[in-house]
């Protein structure tokens, strides 16, 4: 790439970068999804675990096209000419990613016929009906009409049946019926979740739903002449905007925007090989979709759903990890003084969430504790977290849960658990209009010999144990008093009308911002005068084009900035005269990366931060975020050793280039989230 000599914007401006200098954000995202993919690739990995990162890349894409490729669809309906930050309007960024999901679920198919021979020779085999002998179909046909044909609906299709209503990510039949030289066509919903899409026969064989249907569809349609039949898949635009100004009722709207998501716009049609032009066509037309959001598959349909085979064999998935149990009690058998005494962080999933959890459970039993509060942004249902909420009340505590609705693709689980919270006694919230609370906090107040005692949390991930064994976070625990008074007025803008100012936390939308920018732009006076200057921000995403103006600047004034971006990242590094001192790292594991750590060196004197925000312009402007200053020595030479671990990790690494491509780091085989493992907990190896 030739070397950059235009001139940057101001970044507290509205001013847009120079093209060029602006990665798309769409092919970002799919590059991070074939960075995932190529752990389904990897012959190291265990056969079941690269099933389930095939899994993982095909969930991921379906979100992809609910989202953000219906997002594409909207504004091109409305007329919507603006470019992107990247220079492409939407109608071109929608063909760009067109070309490039075709290629990758073709991918996705070719890796999946490949792990699934792998496994059909570890004796992990999904059977196939021209496989089964005379007894065993037999045996498959009563199976059938007794634990299948009874929850099927077939459903006509004629002039007195019209086409029937096909919901988002539903996996259906077309069936061909022939009858007195005339054709007609029915539809057959698979019912994945009143059934499981991988079932287990009672011989111990293991068969994909459809397959078993398609095998019996004579027995559904007495009387009448298969000719044939086909799959195919529907994806909705599921980002529905709820409109709050005008709800009295967020739980109310919100359920009733869930129920209007299902009806939302087809932005893709998945069919199988053999699926005739006339039937595609004619589902294009009753489905009203271009036809070049067509996606013909040569292969199996919804490769999501076989996450449930990945735990079918112990031996051919990861060598089982027992995570380390933090004791925070110490040597005083009382958690509440080791918090007086100390700060606590916490590595998950290296060293259990039973920690964040006995805190919680401590502070719901102790009769000193007068108040809980905590966000819930994805709780997973806990029923443990849920039960020392309800003690807690029980107790006569005062308990508010700040439920946050909003949580894309979790918003029906959460209004589920806010219901259940509020039969327990508890007081729960939803946080302000227009803004989505993501923090992780939870603040516990107590009553103590010296008077009121604010004890807090911070975290990097959601309170959700099962998450929290697979993906990377941090937790902070601490008495701090800043840091307790900035919560307690943190929760009191959150459930009431109350401003407040944060001088130590960094909390967005009000501060965080500025602050980061300040941070940023102090590391640059340093380089500028020749004293040491570094920053290593690790993130899920990159993409807010005044953040990525901010760091062009700092790498301009020789800043040494490493990223460590698990996602998106629309800064485009290593370019002459705009961004040579910035290097950016993807890493992909056996654990989903998620922390967030912000690292700036500040003449030889450190300030991390950590907390719950990426740099994204969603998570600035219009999320509550919060982020913590982590200043024991200990835990600075703890945080500062993970990212350099991480920076030296060549097993999952990727490093993006001055054109905007990854490359698979080379160098003698290390991995970061091994070493972590086998300093915090126990790796049971073969």
């Amino acid at each position: 790439m030739q070397p950059f000599s235009s001139r940057l914007p101001d970044p507290r401006s509205s001013e847009r970068l120079p093209l060029g200098t602006y990665l798309n954000r769409e092919l970002s995202w799919l590059m991070f999804n074939a960075r995932v993919l190529a752990e389904a690739h990897n012959g190291r990995n265990p056969p079941l675990e690269r099933l389930k990162f095939c899994s993982i890349a095909c969930n991921n894409l379906d979100e992809f096209f609910m989202v953000r490729v219906a997002g594409m669809h909207h504004q091109i309906a409305a007329g919507v000419s603006v470019t992107s930050p990247d220079g492409l309007t939407p109608t071109q960024n929608l063909q760009l990613v067109r070309e490039k999901t075709h290629q990758m679920m073709k991918d996705v198919q070719e890796i999946l016929r490949d792990v699934l021979a792998l496994l059909k020779h570890k004796h992990v085999v999904l059977t196939q009906y021209s496989d089964l002998s005379s007894l065993e179909r037999e045996h498959l046909r009563a199976y059938y009409l007794a634990e299948i044909q009874p929850v099927l609906t077939p459903l006509a299709v004629d002039p007195s049946h019209p086409f029937p209503y096909i919901s988002n990510l539903s996996l259906n039949l077309g069936v061909m019926l022939g009858e007195n030289g005339e054709q007609s066509f029915a539809r057959v919903k698979i019912p994945i979740g009143v059934l499981q899409r991988v079932v287990t026969l009672p011989t111990g064989q293991h068969m994909l739903l459809e397959e078993i249907i398609a095998a019996h569809l004579n027995e559904l349609f007495r009387g009448h002449k298969v000719i044939s039949h086909h799959l195919f898949r529907v994806t909705r635009n599921t980002d529905y905007e709820f409109e709050e100004d005008e709800a009295e009722d967020l739980l109310a709207t919100i359920e009733d925007g869930l129920r209007r998501r299902r009806f939302g716009a087809v932005v893709r049609l998945e069919v199988d090989s053999d699926c005739p032009r006339d039937l595609i066509r004619d589902l294009c037309e009753r489905l009203n979709m271009d036809a070049r959001d067509v996606f013909v598959v040569d292969g199996i349909l919804g490769v999501s759903d076989l996450m449930s085979l990945v735990g079918l064999d112990a031996t051919l998935s990861y060598a089982k990890f027992q995570p380390q149990i933090p004791d925070l009690e110490g040597n005083n058998a009382d958690l509440f003084q080791t918090l007086r005494e100390q700060d606590i962080l916490l590595h998950h999933p290296y060293q259990s969430f039973e920690g964040v959890l006995d805190f919680i459970e401590t502070a719901a039993q102790d009769p000193d504790v007068l108040a809980i509060k905590q966000t819930l942004y994805r709780t997973g249902g806990d029923a443990r977290l849920l039960k020392a909420l309800q003690t807690a009340a029980e107790m006569g505590k005062q308990v508010v849960a700040l439920v946050e609705l909003k949580a894309r693709f979790d918003e029906q689980r959460n209004i589920t658990w806010a219901k259940a919270l509020e039969r327990v006694g508890i007081h729960v919230v939803y946080g302000l209009a227009k803004l989505k609370t993501h923090a992780k906090v939870t603040l516990v107040v107590r009553r103590e010999r010296e008077g009121l005692r604010r004890y807090v949390h911070v975290g990097t991930g959601n309170y959700n144990p099962r998450t929290a064994a697979l993906y990377t976070d941090l937790s902070f625990l601490t008495s701090n008093v800043q840091v307790g008074n900035e919560v307690s007025d943190l929760f009191n803008r959150l459930t009431g009308y109350s401003d407040a100012s944060y001088p130590y936390l960094l909390v967005a939308p009000e501060a965080m911002r500025e602050r980061f920018y300040a941070l940023i732009e102090r590391e640059m006076q340093h380089a500028r005068t020749g004293r040491p200057a570094h920053i290593i921000a690790k993130m899920n995403s990159l993409t807010d084009p005044q953040m990525i103006t901010m760091l062009y600047l700092a790498s301009q004034a020789g800043v040494k900035i490493q990223l460590i971006i698990r996602g998106v990242c629309c800064l485009r590094p290593g370019v002459e005269g705009l961004s040579e001192h910035i290097t950016v790292r993807s890493l992909v594991g056996r654990f989903l990366e998620h922390a967030r750590v912000y690292y700036f060196e500040n003449d030889g004197d450190p300030e991390i931060y950590m907390g719950s925000a990426d740099w994204m312009t969603r998570n600035l402007n219009r999320r509550v975020e919060v982020a913590v200053s982590v200043s024991k020595s200990s835990h600075q030479r703890y945080l500062r050793d993970l990212l350099q671990l991480e920076l030296a990790d060549t097993r999952g690494a990727w490093e993006l280039d001055s054109e905007g491509e990854y490359h698979k780091v080379k160098g003698r085989w290390f991995s970061a989230q091994r070493q972590m493992m086998l300093k915090h907990g126990h790796l049971v190896e073969e």
